[in-house]
């Protein structure tokens, strides 16, 4: 007899924080916070020395492996019967069934490895909350800025800054009549293909970022569009989707679709894609 009880008190439990997704994404800002301060611990603005290589030819860090530990944890104590996607998981074949799961979770520990070990502190930690295969609460934390964006929902995105303590809110702008400001990778994506399909709009400034500090440009108005041409995970982008969303446009593919996520068939991988203010999305499709 306890046994059902204890489980019926779980539910319950979930059912009580889904049903208040403000109180959840703060769990998951001090969750993210946690594993950021785990990844200070081994940065070096000097440089990283030690990074392995996983079969994808990828680079990962104690950081990373140390980030997602603290974090899946975390995610098994708030809500245990949701499952977790993780990028440094996945990689290991820890890939959790999500059949008959309505909820899961997509976690970048340390999103930008590559900056984190050049140092130039361009990295963040990532996790996001899916409904079905849509991206409903995002959280991203870059722990060298002390910056962190967040959302659960249309007109909640906020940006939080350390030395403040503050949350801002957060928006995207309309398109500006002098031209696009365009943000790209700072260590990836294809510049050529890139570079062509930014040929047919006027563009007014070029900015470099690493992570998903990139989407979250967009979300917070310091930027109009974000165009990527190269493989990325799912992982990557959903915290970073979530925010966008909230701050009211989305990332979609080529053809103009919202991102789905939680396609283990395509291995978590994105198409190709763009995050740009929804100004910019409605301008293309009229």
């Amino acid at each position: 007899m306890a046994f059902p009880f204890r489980r019926k008190k779980k539910t319950l439990r979930a059912d009580k924080l889904l049903a208040h997704p403000g109180a959840l994404t703060n769990m998951i800002r001090r969750l993210a916070v946690e594993a950021g301060n785990a990844t200070l611990v081994h940065f070096e603005e000097s440089g990283f020395v030690g990074a392995e290589y996983k079969d994808d030819g990828s680079p990962v860090t104690i950081a990373d492996k140390e980030a997602e530990a603290i974090i899946e944890k975390g995610l098994r104590e708030i809500l245990p019967d949701i499952p977790m996607i993780g990028e440094e998981a996945t990689a290991a074949g820890r890939i959790p069934d999500l059949t008959g799961h309505d909820y899961f979770w997509l976690v970048d520990p340390l999103d930008g490895t590559k900056e984190f070990i050049s140092g130039t502190g361009e990295y963040t930690v990532n996790i996001a909350l899916i409904h079905k295969d849509t991206p409903i609460l995002g959280v991203v934390y870059a722990p060298v800025k002390g910056e962190m964006f967040a959302g659960h929902g249309p007109g909640t995105a906020v940006r939080w800054m350390e030395d403040n303590g503050r949350d801002k809110p957060i928006s995207v702008r309309p398109m500006p009549s002098e031209g696009l400001t365009v943000i790209v990778s700072r260590s990836h994506g294809k510049a050529e293909k890139r570079d062509a399909f930014l040929e047919q709009y006027k563009v007014a400034r070029l900015l470099q970022r690493g992570s998903s500090l990139k989407i979250c440009a967009v979300a917070s108005g310091k930027a109009d569009i974000y165009p990527r041409f190269g493989n990325t995970c799912e992982w990557d982008t959903a915290a970073g989707d979530a925010v966008l969303r909230a701050a009211g446009s989305y990332v979609c593919d080529l053809e103009r679709k919202p991102l789905t996520y939680g396609h283990a068939d395509r291995k978590f991988l994105n198409p190709e894609f763009i995050a740009a203010s929804l100004d910019f999305l409605e301008a293309e499709q009229a």
